[in-house]
């Protein structure tokens, strides 16, 4: 079924920038639309952004909009979170994940059903926002 493996995450100080990336492997991910998560300590995880595979439409959570950028080499079979003007609420474990499917549906922003369509997540990475 393949296998997304995340890296780029670490300690930064607020304000400052982080290139996630999401490694795919057993799959082209070209074929698939791609999304981004997190959860922060004691909290839910929550659907962040999503890129399609078909024109690369691109959406975002509002609690990300206009820092995070969303973007796809697919000759690399890599997808990319580009995170600014982070803050210390952005602290979470990131993940990367897809429905192997070519939309960005409800199911990466509708938790309850997110593990229904769900098929490929990676293992996450660490991401600490502090002074």
């Amino acid at each position: 079924q393949g296998q997304l493996v995340e890296s780029g995450g670490g300690l930064v100080q607020p304000g400052g920038s982080l290139r996630l990336s999401c490694a795919a492997s057993g799959f082209t991910l070209a074929h698939y639309s791609m999304g981004w998560f997190r959860q922060a300590p004691g909290k839910e995880r929550e659907g962040i952004s999503c890129i399609t595979s078909s024109d690369g439409s691109t959406y975002y959570a509002d609690s990300v909009k206009g820092r995070f950028t969303i973007s796809r080499d697919n000759s690399k079979n890599t997808v990319y979170l580009q995170m600014n003007s982070l803050k210390p609420a952005d602290t979470a474990v990131y993940y990367c994940a897809t429905a192997l499917d070519s939309k960005c549906g409800s199911y990466y922003w509708d938790l309850e059903i997110t593990d229904r369509y769900i098929e490929v997540w990676g293992q996450g990475t660490l991401v600490t926002v502090s002074s």
